[in-house]
């Protein structure tokens, strides 16, 4: 699986198991994307992936490297789609 597909699968489980916003974006904690089943089958580098989102601008967190156990409780939002202009 390369970056862009496993970003895509993070957004998916985001939004499975976040909680959606007013603003359209969904929230959840590290400790809850780290400790899903699922979420484990799935990423490998879960850290990493999160990273690569995060640059992206897909999703937003504090800080820059996430640890279980020490940043469980970091709350990571994945961040609504821009608007699109109408055209």
């Amino acid at each position: 699986m390369n970056v862009e597909e496993e970003v895509g699968k993070l957004k998916e489980e985001i939004q499975r198991l976040g909680q959606k916003q007013p603003d359209g974006s969904y929230k959840v904690t590290f400790g809850v994307i780290f400790n899903d089943d699922r979420c484990a089958n799935i990423f490998e580098a879960l850290v990493g992936t999160l990273r690569a989102a995060k640059k992206r601008k897909i999703v937003k967190y504090d800080g820059e490297l996430l640890l279980q156990g020490a940043h469980d409780n970091v709350e990571i939002t994945l961040l609504p789609p821009p608007a699109v202009a109408a055209a």
